[in-house]
């Protein structure tokens, strides 16, 4: 175990001027001009000044040949034997590379999937809209340059999508485009509102009529070139164990689905105080914002007052806000949630609401009953984000799986259920029961959806059913899943490892394990998948080398 961290609560170190470090420095460089834009926010990328997205067939193959140039000189390097953090650093570029080759290779959504150019074009323009005023003169040239970019990149689908289709896919991509072009008019007319500029109006029109045209011409392509949506085992086992680093097979995930769902179960069935819908009073927007400060502020306080989690001085807020008008009409474009960036760590992050009623969705109602729900899930993110960022390692501070980041937020969801948070608010508890249900049906679906044995409709259906919730969410939940294959089970996944790492620390440490330095270490190292954790904490490389077995080698 030489070079390994036995006290399992080691502070980071910065990185080295090595040759991995360097590559890895040019490596996330090139990423963050090039990662596809994505409806989750966990996955958001801070652009560079002037960015713009290309998927023309030039720049795909840019992106392939840049791949391979990294990919080489990434074999050729090697991390010292005996030093554990410089070879967990050396295996997390090599997650890094292995999701370009996924989504290049493999998953391929740029040739199958035209809803992956709604998210290339849209959600650009969108991401810049969630964070809050002010339009300082380079952030509204910034949209207008984005806005102007969409009809490029729909046009660059027409091209790589030839001949190569999904019917589930194109299906999916008409319904959100119903009425795309009508949205992104309403919205941006109400930008305009807030920020004059004459320029929005050319730049607006010009893009609506490209994604209106984009929608019809999606739809005179059918009947679609095939109706085979799964990526398939090998492509799926490529995700779990050369990007996720997962040290379980497809049917132990499921497996452990299926175990944690009866757990799930089983809690609904237990007695609760009260029952959160009857004679159910929902708050107006005013209450609904002083509620969250004050369920933020106790909650800051829980975790110090039980030793959970340390709240360092300066640790941004996280804080509702009211839905801006020109947000309200894109909300189908990703998560309304402006969790900052890098370059904006110590800025609050903003969870838009929209005004109270019992017909918002599932996650957005359960936010408005109780929202301690939105701070033990999303409010994590923002805390784990800003750790991660401020990390003295760089190449610690960037997304790699959803895995680490989503687990760490549902295992903070159950660790302040069982340690009393929401012992005032059985609205709360039993959110946070059933949406431990979901979350073990999502990774069922996920591998369900993976390897070709239900139908996106049926995985809906499912969700709708089984929760239960309502079906625009759990249509919008099973699009997601069967485009992005391995990030529903994440939640699950997630948790799992985390209690197995937490296990595993506390028996190697017997008495002198301190929980809350586990948290503050988790929390920092958020964005490293569990597997190198274990083997950087305990020399334990036991996971590490089942995922490497997994995936042949």
């Amino acid at each position: 175990m030489a070079g390994a961290d036995m006290d399992c609560i080691s502070s980071s170190e910065p990185a080295s001027s090595s040759a991995p470090a360097r590559l890895a420095a040019e490596f996330w460089a090139w990423r963050t001009r090039t990662q596809p834009d994505s409806y989750d926010d966990i996955t958001r990328v801070e652009r560079p000044p002037g960015w713009v997205a290309d998927w023309s067939p030039a720049a795909v193959r840019a992106r392939r040949e840049a791949y391979e140039g990294f990919a080489e000189r990434y074999r050729r390097i090697e991390a010292p034997p005996a030093d554990v953090r410089a070879q967990v650093d050396q295996r997390l570029l090599g997650s890094a590379l292995a999701r370009v080759r996924w989504e290049l290779d493999l998953l391929r959504g740029w040739q199958r999937d035209p809803s992956f150019y709604v998210d290339q074009s849209l959600v650009p323009v969108y991401n810049l809209l969630l964070e809050p005023p002010p339009f300082h003169t380079e952030r509204v040239d910034a949209v207008l340059r984005r806005l102007r970019n969409v009809p490029v990149v729909l046009e660059q689908a027409r091209e790589n999508l030839a001949g190569s289709i999904v019917g589930p896919f194109a299906r999916r991509t008409l319904t959100m485009l119903d009425r795309a072009d009508e949205q992104l008019r309403t919205a941006m007319a109400a930008l305009a509102d807030v920020v004059p500029d004459r320029r929005w109006d050319g730049a607006t029109t010009d893009a609506a009529r490209a994604v209106a045209g984009y929608r019809d011409w999606l739809a005179r392509q059918a009947p679609f070139d095939t109706e085979e949506a799964a990526v398939g085992a090998d492509a799926f086992a490529f995700f779990l164990h050369r990007v996720a680093l997962l040290p379980y097979s497809a049917e132990e995930l499921r497996a452990m689905a299926r175990q944690e769902w009866d757990r799930a179960v089983w809690a609904e069935t237990l007695p609760r105080r009260g029952d959160h819908a009857a004679g159910e009073r929902l708050p107006d927007m005013a209450e609904l914002l002083t509620r969250q400060r004050a369920a933020e502020r106790d909650l800051r306080r829980f975790y110090t007052a039980h030793g959970l989690l340390s709240q360092p001085a300066g640790l941004r807020r996280y804080r509702m806000a009211p839905m801006p008008a020109y947000l309200e009409p894109l909300t189908w474009l990703g998560v309304a949630h402006e969790a900052a960036a890098p370059s904006r760590a110590g800025d609050d992050a903003i969870r838009y609401v929209r005004q109270p009623s019992p017909q918002l969705p599932y996650f957005d109602l359960a936010e408005i009953r109780d929202p301690l729900t939105g701070l033990a899930h999303e409010g994590v993110h923002a805390q784990q984000l800003a750790m991660s960022w401020q990390h003295g390692n760089p190449a610690r501070r960037r997304y790699y799986d959803s895995a680490p980041n989503e687990g760490i937020a549902f295992y903070n969801e159950e660790l302040l259920l069982t340690m009393g948070a929401f012992d005032g608010s059985p609205s709360g508890a039993a959110f946070v029961v059933n949406a431990k249900r979901l979350r073990a049906l999502r990774a069922e679906i996920d591998v369900a959806l993976a390897l070709g044995e239900l139908t996106l409709q049926e995985a809906a259906e499912v969700l709708a059913e089984a929760v239960p919730m309502d079906r625009a969410t759990a249509w919008q939940e099973a699009a997601f899943f069967a485009g992005n294959p391995g990030q529903g089970l994440s939640y699950q996944t997630g948790k799992l490892q985390i209690l197995d790492l937490l296990a595993t620390c506390a028996r190697h440490q017997g008495d002198a394990f301190d929980l809350q330095a586990f948290h503050d270490r988790l929390w920092r190292e958020g964005n490293v998948p569990l597997a190198l954790q274990r083997w950087e904490l305990l020399g334990l490389r036991d996971h590490l080398d089942r995922a490497d077995l997994l995936a042949g080698g």
